[in-house]
C-alpha cells in the first residue's frame, strides 16, 4: 500500500538475510545433533523465509547495521542500491571502563541468550582446552538453550565455568572481565562488543562480528566454529598481558562516541537517503 501511495519505505534488517541464518544455524545443529524447538527463531520455515523475501522485494530499501548483514542480501541478489546502513549505540552512562588492577588470573565473560548461532559451545571447549582455564573464571550470563545445554554439560562443569543465568548486571561484569568472548556464526551488529568495549573488556569474536572488532587492534578475531584459534587467543591473552592492555586501550578507544546519540544521527541520515531516493525516482 505505501509503495501505491508513493511513500518510502524502509526495512530494518537486524540480522542477516533470513535464508543464511537458517543454513547456517541448521548446519551447526545438525552437527551437534541438537534439534530446535518448534517455533525457534532459527528452526527452518519455509512460510516465514517465503513472507520475508516476499517484503524485503517489495521494501523501497533495507536498513543493514553490518557489513556482515549487507553481504548476505548482496550475495542473494539484492541491488546495493537497495541498501541504506545505519548503525547501533551504546549508553555511555551505563558502560564506561573503570581503573582496576591488574588481575591475577583471566577472566572472561559471555553475555546474552546462549543458542546455537552465538556459538558458546565453541567458546566452552577453546577455553577448557586453554590452560587459562587452569586458573581463570569463566561467566556465562544468560539463559541457555535447554536442548543446548544438555549438549554443553561436560563443559558447564569444569570447575572454572561459573553459570550465572540471567542477569541484570551486564555492564559491572563487564567491567570486571579480562575478555568479552561472542564466537557467533551468524550475526547483525552485536550491540553487546561495543557496549564491552566501551567497558574494558577486550573481544574475542567471529568474522560475523568485525564491523566493531578488528583483529590485533582492539580485538582478536577467528573464523566461526575454529575452536584451535579461538583456544590459541586466549592462551596468547594469558602469556602476554601487555597485549591485553594494548588490545583494551584500543577496544575503550574505539568504542568512544558510538553512543546512541551518534546512532540516531546515521538512521536520519539514511531516512534522508532514502527520501532523496524516493524523489529522484518520482522526478
Amino acid at each position: 500500500m505505501a509503495n501505491r501511495l508513493g511513500v518510502p519505505t524502509v526495512l530494518e534488517r537486524p540480522n542477516s538475510h533470513t535464508e543464511l541464518a537458517y543454513e547456517v544455524v541448521g548446519a551447526e545443529c545438525k552437527r551437534l545433533g541438537i534439534s530446535l524447538p518448534p517455533g525457534s527463531e532459527h528452526a527452518y520455515n519455509s512460510a516465514v523465509l517465503r513472507h520475508e523475501e516476499r517484503e524485503f522485494a517489495l521494501a523501497g530499501h533495507l536498513l543493514c547495521p553490518s557489513d556482515f548483514v549487507e553481504q548476505s542480501f548482496l550475495d542473494r541478489g539484492c541491488s546495493p542500491d537497495k541498501i541504506l546502513r545505519h548503525t547501533y549505540g551504546f549508553d555511555q552512562k551505563r558502560f564506561y571502563p573503570d581503573q582496576r588492577r591488574n588481575h591475577d588470573n583471566i577472566t572472561m565473560l559471555f553475555a546474552g541468550y546462549a543458542a546455537v548461532r552465538k556459538g558458546l559451545h565453541i567458546a566452552l571447549e577453546a577455553w577448557v582446552k586453554s590452560p587459562v582455564s587452569k586458573s581463570g573464571t569463566f561467566m556465562i550470563a544468560g539463559d541457555i538453550l535447554p536442548s543446548y545445554r544438555e549438549k554443553l554439560h561436560p563443559w558447564l562443569a569444569h570447575p572454572s565455568v561459573q553459570v550465572l543465568g540471567y542477569r541484570t548486571d551486564i555492564p559491572d561484569l563487564m567491567r570486571s572481565s579480562d575478555l568479552f568472548v561472542l564466537p557467533s556464526f551468524e550475526e547483525g551488529l552485536p550491540l553487546v562488543c561495543l557496549e564491552a568495549m566501551a567497558s574494558g573488556s577486550v573481544p574475542l569474536v567471529s568474522t560475523a562480528c568485525t564491523e566493531l572488532c578488528v583483529h590485533e587492534k582492539n580485538a582478536l578475531v577467528h573464523v566461526p566454529g575454529d575452536v584451535q584459534a579461538l583456544t590459541e587467543h586466549i592462551s596468547l591473552i594469558g602469556r602476554d598481558r601487555s597485549l591485553l592492555g594494548s588490545l583494551r586501550a584500543e577496544a575503550i578507544d574505539s568504542s568512544r562516541g558510538r553512543t546512541w546519540d551518534y546512532a540516531g544521527r546515521q538512521l536520519v541520515a539514511a531516512y534522508q537517503q532514502a527520501l532523496a531516493s524516493s524523489t529522484q525516482r518520482v522526478a
